[in-house]
């Protein structure tokens, strides 16, 4: 065995070189087996065993490292575009990469895939030449002043913000060209280190400089759903019982049972996403749905949307019809939608049938009873009652025959257990409430701890996937299906998602709506899935986080409220046109230009936007009284300060310099009344301050008035639900309504749950509350990022 590892791995370098990889990487790589593989199929699916060039190779080798987990029935199509040269850059790499995991694994669409990725588009040395030169007006003076010390790397930034598919190395030549025909020769001061005071320090080993290994795809990279095992495999023991007795029940499948399961599967995996209808379905039901759903679409399978609907008194058609809209918006469909209430035929005679095996008796303790007996680990007066006797109750239970609270159907299970989920767990209780879907039928009810592993069984579900602390409760799940010789799916827990800054029980999301606390399960500041869409965060950006987060079962931290906004950053600054608004306004009056003309400027949808593609574009009028935020002027200008102050210019955004002249204050000789402002026509001014801005689209025509809605973290603290009084951790200042914010009037026509980026200000969605007089939009996240790429 040894002698065909090394042989295996041997040949693996030898592949490995082949297609260009330095001899020090290709052995590094075989260090880590998942890195290994993953490279093997991909120069198998690209079909270069015989080798390629040392360009395609690294591409390929990032393919094998970076490619999106969720989608990887798409990954061969990916690498028949390198070795193809369709994609030859690392940025194509990267949008395919940002591509793919928004796709994952439904159909792929050719022609959306190489838009995005921009294949087929050339850019000319012209092109290039032309942004580079757009860039270098736009830092010229700091470029002057920095010299070579101006950070190289940000002008690379710039220009591909405008040329993404532009080729690196040309970029870098005219950068350089520009650098010099601007500064001219390097000097002997360009070369000097600058100066910095030096701080002592203990004497410190000086260690060995290895050479880094190639970056190795973390966890959420790698395929999440690889640890599960197929459904045929399900005939190890699943689970051991241990009774206070002594005796073990090792539950597994029969190869009978098994085999009648897989005949009526066609051994497809089949999961379910089970959801109380009895409240909103929050950020950690996406992580549930991602499981659930993920798994089966992944395996090729089918999932369940199945209402866990045993508690007739909690449930309204409300939320029923709230969860099938969000799942479907979230990007899952269900292969079937079923209730358990739909089993309780089923469930019934199940129940009679435990109580016949004797593995069930009507019990007649009180709550209280029952609590007390349980903390003592004591029999109930009733477990040994004859099955006849428990038998005809169970019948009298079922036709109303005796009050509701005076009986319970409890399972047999052993009180004497160190595990509570064993002592005898109720099966049935009587409430004589109608039910929202079977009506007036039943009034006895199953208990979730009976009714969920029954139901899971009898929709033949593969894989029954819950968080960790249903732990505990796999004892009750496999012993129930066990004493009645029903298939056992495989059961695997996962840490469930703990948010910071907000609270995620029903009973406290519950509380905050029907205390008023906030404006109802869809409140923006909320992590109910509605509140989070009506904000303006998108079903992609959701599931793009959770997949992050990864399926593990590590249940000891909070995940950071940043760590989710820096995935709604990353697709907003995509998906996201921009505009400009000025929250509270100040009004400038433009002294040396007429009044009632008015000069139409282009200013850009897109940060890469062309001049000449009109689509791109949006017109903002300039005329004699443009609008500022008032927070963008000072009566005194200091070195750090980038705005309008008396005697300073500033640039208003695709529009002219202005330089203040005068200011109109008010009586009280500090509330600013209008600023006084030259421009500059010829735009000879270059100052350093960038302005947004809102003209008057027509003399003495106010703007387009918007009201614009800011939303901070809802709790100060991070974990409130820790809390004694939780209520008094709200955030005073969690909603901040500006009734009357200036916007340019290209913002006239949006609609519903349209996106913006308000230029300067954040990202910007507009708000059910809109109407055809007054559009209202919430604020999604910010533009500040405190969550780096480090970190996600």
């Amino acid at each position: 065995m040894p002698t065909n590892t090394a042989e295996n791995s041997n040949n693996a370098v030898e592949l490995f070189l082949k297609i260009g990889l330095d001899e020090k990487v290709a052995h590094n790589t075989i260090a880590n087996n998942k890195v290994t593989n993953n490279l093997l199929a991909v120069i198998h699916e690209a079909g270069v065993t015989n080798g390629c060039d040392r360009t395609t190779g690294n591409l390929l080798y990032t393919v094998a490292t970076k490619f999106p987990a969720n989608a990887l029935m798409h990954r061969p199509t990916l690498a028949g575009y390198v070795v193809s040269s369709k994609i030859k850059t690392q940025a194509q790499l990267e949008a395919a990469f940002t591509f793919f995991a928004s796709v994952g694994p439904e159909e792929l669409n050719l022609s959306d895939f190489e838009k995005a990725c921009g294949v087929g588009i050339e850019v000319s040395n012209e092109e290039i030449e032309r942004s580079v030169g757009e860039v270098f007006e736009e830092l010229k003076a700091t470029i002057l002043e920095q010299r070579y010390k101006t950070n190289v790397g940000d002008l690379f930034r710039r220009v591909r913000e405008r040329q993404p598919w532009a080729d690196p190395k040309i970029v870098k030549q005219v950068v350089d060209t520009e650098l010099r025909e601007l500064l001219g020769e390097r000097t002997a001061a360009d070369d000097e280190k600058p100066v910095k005071k030096k701080k002592e320090k203990p004497a410190k080993v000086e260690e060995k400089v290895v050479a880094a290994a190639p970056v190795q795809p973390s966890e959420e990279e790698l395929n999440p759903f690889s640890i599960f095992p197929p459904p045929e495999e399900n005939l190890k023991v699943l689970t051991e019982v241990f009774f206070s007795d002594g005796s073990i029940l090792r539950a597994c499948n029969t190869r009978e049972i098994l085999n009648k399961h897989l005949k009526l599967t066609a051994g497809k995996v089949h999961t379910r996403f089970p959801p109380e209808p009895n409240g909103y379905l929050h950020i950690g039901h996406a992580k549930a749905m991602f499981v659930d759903f993920g798994l089966a679409k992944e395996r090729g399978g089918h999932c369940y949307l199945r209402y866990d609907d045993t508690n007739p008194e909690a449930e309204k058609k409300e939320y029923i019809d709230h969860i099938e809209e969000i799942v479907r918006w979230m990007g899952w469909e269900p292969f079937k939608i079923t209730y358990t209430s739909d089993y309780f035929q089923d469930l019934y005679e199940l129940a009679v049938e435990l109580i016949r095996r004797g593995h069930a008796y009507v019990d007649h303790q009180t709550p209280d009873e029952v609590k007390e007996y349980r903390e003592k680990k004591m029999n109930s007066p009733w477990r040994d009652r004859p099955v006849e006797e428990s038998l005809k109750l169970f019948e009298e239970m079922k036709r109303g025959m005796i009050e509701e609270g005076k009986a319970t159907l409890r399972m047999k299970q052993d009180m004497q257990s160190d595990n509570c989920n064993m002592y005898d767990l109720i099966a049935y209780r009587i409430k004589f409430t109608p039910h929202p879907k079977a009506g007036d039928k039943w009034c006895i009810y199953p208990s979730y701890d009976y009714a969920h592993c029954i139901v899971d069984s009898l929709e033949n579900v593969t894989h029954s996937l819950c968080t960790l602390e249903f732990e505990t409760r796999r004892a009750s799940y496999y012993w129930l299906l066990h004493v009645l010789g029903l298939y056992m799916p495989y059961v695997w827990e996962y840490s469930r998602l703990n948010m910071t800054n907000t609270v995620m029980s029903k009973r406290k999301l519950s509380c905050l709506v029907t205390e008023k606390y906030v404006d109802g399960w869809d409140d923006p500041r909320l992590m109910t899935l509605a509140g989070l869409r009506r904000r303006g965060v998108s079903a992609t950006a959701i599931n793009t986080f959770v997949r992050g987060i990864g399926i593990t079962r590590s249940d000891s931290s909070l995940i950071r409220l940043d760590r989710l906004e820096y995935h709604i950053r990353e697709e907003l600054n995509k998906s996201a046109a921009r505009a400009m608004v000025v929250l509270h306004p100040v009004k400038v009056v433009i002294t040396n230009l007429e009044a009632g003309k008015v000069i139409e400027l282009d200013a850009k949808k897109w940060p890469d936007a062309q001049i000449d593609d009109t689509s791109a574009l949006y017109k903002v009028p300039f005329s004699n009284v443009v609008y500022i935020e008032r927070s963008d002027f000072r009566m005194k200008d200091s070195k750090d300060y980038y705005g309008l102050a008396l005697g300073k210019s500033v640039l208003l955004r695709y529009g002219f310099p202005i330089r203040c002249i005068d200011v109109i204050v008010g009586d009280d000789n500090e509330t600013i009344i209008e600023i006084r402002a030259e421009y500059d026509p010829e735009k000879k001014t270059k100052p350093k301050g960038v302005l947004h801005w809102v003209g008057e689209p027509s003399p003495g025509v106010n703007p387009l008035k918007v009201e614009v809605r800011l939303f901070e973290r809802l709790f100060l603290s991070e974990n409130p639900a820790e809390l004694d009084n939780w209520l008094d951790d709200l955030n005073p200042n969690t909603k901040v309504v500006i009734p009357e914010a200036y916007a340019v009037s290209s913002l006239q026509s949006a609609v519903l749950s349209d996106r913006f980026q308000f230029e300067r200000l954040g990202y910007f969605a507009v708000d059910k509350d809109s109407t055809p007089e007054k559009l209202v939009f919430n604020r999604t996240v910010t533009l500040r990022d405190s969550y780096t790429k480090g970190g996600k």
